[in-house]
Formats: structure tokens, C-alpha cells, sequence
């Protein structure tokens, strides 16, 4: 049974960040996306048809969470999956913008990453 239509939808993900045009930026060249609007304090990326798109919040005070988590520092609660079928080639290209790969992989048919702000991202070859 379906269900009922809604009149929402996924927009997408905002991640605070000191720097929205930085962040922003990462992402646009990691996904192959375009910037759609640009403020000093919001950055949204645009989306490809039938997908919601990333947005970018200026927060003032943010630490960035801890992977896969230590005693005194903001634990990951979120992360963005972002499939591949290449982990070798999904990693290197994060990296060459700017990502660091994690150093605890929990499985070996995903990459964890870390943005430029410190944003868990996951490169999974299962989607």
C-alpha cells in the first residue's frame, strides 16, 4: 500500500561550519554541483532532478564531531553517504579537494571521511 502523498519534501542536509563558501566549494567540486545561492552566511549547492542538495550555515562556536567518537568532544550523530563504485577512486578524489580519510574504517565496502570542517562523510559502494 502506498502512502498517502505529502506536501513536504527532503530539501536536503545544512551543515554549520565556520567558512559556508569553503565548505560549500569542497562540495560542489566533490559532487559536480553548482553553487545556487551564495550569502555570507549561506551557501546552497544545486541539485541534480529528483535529488535534494547540501546547504551550508555559517555557526558561529562549532566544534567539529569526533570519529568514531572520544570522551569530551561532540560524538558523530549524522554523516552524508555519498555512493561510489570505486572506493579507491571515490577516497582520492575527496582527498584532492581537501578531505582527510578517516583512520577507523568500520567495514571494507565503505570509506569514512572528513570534510574540510571536520563533517563525517561515508563513500559506500552499497546505496
Amino acid at each position: 500500500m502506498a502512502p498517502p502523498p505529502s506536501p513536504l519534501r527532503m530539501a536536503g542536509p545544512v551543515l554549520s561550519t565556520p567558512e559556508p563558501a569553503r565548505l560549500a566549494a569542497f562540495y560542489a567540486g566533490l559532487l559536480g554541483r553548482l553553487t545556487l545561492t551564495a550569502e555570507e552566511d549561506w551557501v546552497k549547492l544545486g541539485p541534480p532532478e529528483g535529488e535534494g542538495s547540501p546547504a551550508f550555515q555559517r555557526g558561529p562556536g562549532f566544534v567539529p564531531p569526533e570519529w568514531p567518537g572520544a570522551t569530551g568532544r561532540p560524538r558523530t550523530t549524522a554523516h552524508l553517504d555519498i555512493g561510489t563504485d570505486d572506493l579507491d577512486a571515490g577516497a582520492a578524489r575527496a582527498v584532492e579537494r581537501g578531505a582527510r580519510v578517516a583512520p577507523h574504517q568500520p567495514a571494507d565496502d565503505v570509506r569514512v571521511c572528513l570534510d574540510p570542517a571536520g563533517h563525517v562523510f561515508c563513500l559506500p559502494t552499497r546505496t
